[in-house]
């Protein structure tokens, strides 16, 4: 293995990363009602786990409510057992053709709640990254040990991953202050 393919596997995982926390990130609430928040989460669906989207038509009305519009009316039960299960926190309101959910203002108390576990998401994100970093320069000095690989090719390396893994701890940091700015707005 050269040092290219190992930055480059070590890239793939960290961008991986980066995509579960957004993800985890858009499922906290901020006080608006998004369909993202409802999107992505999975039912049961004659006996496949099938994500909302692709059985629902998810719409915000407006920035409280979130209207579910199933194709298959015998879903709603499904779809409100997902609700229920989740950590949103809110009742659903089925009428037997579509479902509503209403959000409530946020207290203040609930919004630093949600703070503290944006913060100990964006903490297990650089620990996955950290892990990364640690994984690939094990790799780089294997390989330098085997002598495929000079002394300064493996401190290069070994730079390369450190940027990237300082990259990615930087756009944590951004994008966990966006998300607490968004739950601090009223």
């Amino acid at each position: 293995m050269t040092a290219k393919e190992i930055l480059k596997d070590s890239e793939g995982k960290m961008k991986k990363t980066m995509e579960t926390l957004l993800r985890e990130f858009s499922e906290v609430r901020t006080g608006r009602a998004q369909p993202a928040l409802i999107e992505d989460m999975h039912i049961d669906y004659y006996g496949t786990s099938t994500p909302v989207k692709q059985i629902a038509a998810v719409s915000s009305l407006d920035p409280r409510q979130i209207l579910i519009h199933p194709w298959d009316a015998n879903v709603l039960v499904e779809i409100e057992k997902a609700i229920n299960n989740s950590k949103l926190g809110i009742s659903p309101t089925n009428d037997g053709k579509v479902m509503r959910l209403v959000f409530p203002p946020l207290s203040t108390e609930r919004r630093e709640e949600f703070i503290k576990v944006i913060k100990e998401m964006a903490e297990r994100g650089r620990v996955t990254l950290r892990s990364l970093r640690r994984d690939a320069n094990e790799k780089i000095k294997k390989v330098q040990s085997e002598g495929h690989m000079s002394e300064d090719d493996k401190f290069k390396a070994e730079q390369e991953v450190q940027k990237m893994t300082d990259r990615h701890i930087k756009d944590i940091d951004a994008l966990l202050e966006k998300k607490s700015k968004e739950l601090r707005e009223v």
